[in-house]
């Protein structure tokens, strides 16, 4: 339950632009605030079955996107291949201090640098 939970604030941090405010509103509230469809339902003063139904449909339209684009697919493989290329530029940095090498040592943290910042975006 919690790896769905993730993917569906994943899907909306994404794609949730597309959705009408009723359903960013609602979707919100089921996974990121927790609610349950029924409170949900009774601060809107509509059934739980009608919470479900808008719940339901931003859920398809988020996960057509996302089947489309593959732009979270794309994010996650980007995240490993960046801390893969982090990890490359701390090793050389170590290899260069056994040449004596101020340049290679340079570049490296450059590198880092630059991964770090991407990673955090």
């Amino acid at each position: 339950m919690k790896s769905q939970a993730y993917r569906m604030t994943m899907l909306f941090d994404f794609y949730g632009d597309v959705l009408t405010d009723r359903q960013k509103e609602f979707y919100d509230l089921y996974y990121n605030e927790d609610l349950s469809l029924g409170e949900i339902a009774e601060n809107y003063g509509i059934t739980r079955q009608g919470v479900r139904d808008v719940i339901v449909r931003a859920e398809a339209i988020l996960t057509e996107l996302e089947d489309k684009t593959g732009l979270i697919k794309r994010f996650h493989t980007m995240h490993k291949q960046l801390e893969q290329v982090w990890q490359d530029a701390q090793r050389l940095c170590e290899l260069s201090g056994k040449y004596d090498d101020g340049e290679l040592e340079t570049l490296s943290q450059r590198i880092r640098d630059t991964a770090d910042t991407l990673l955090k975006e």
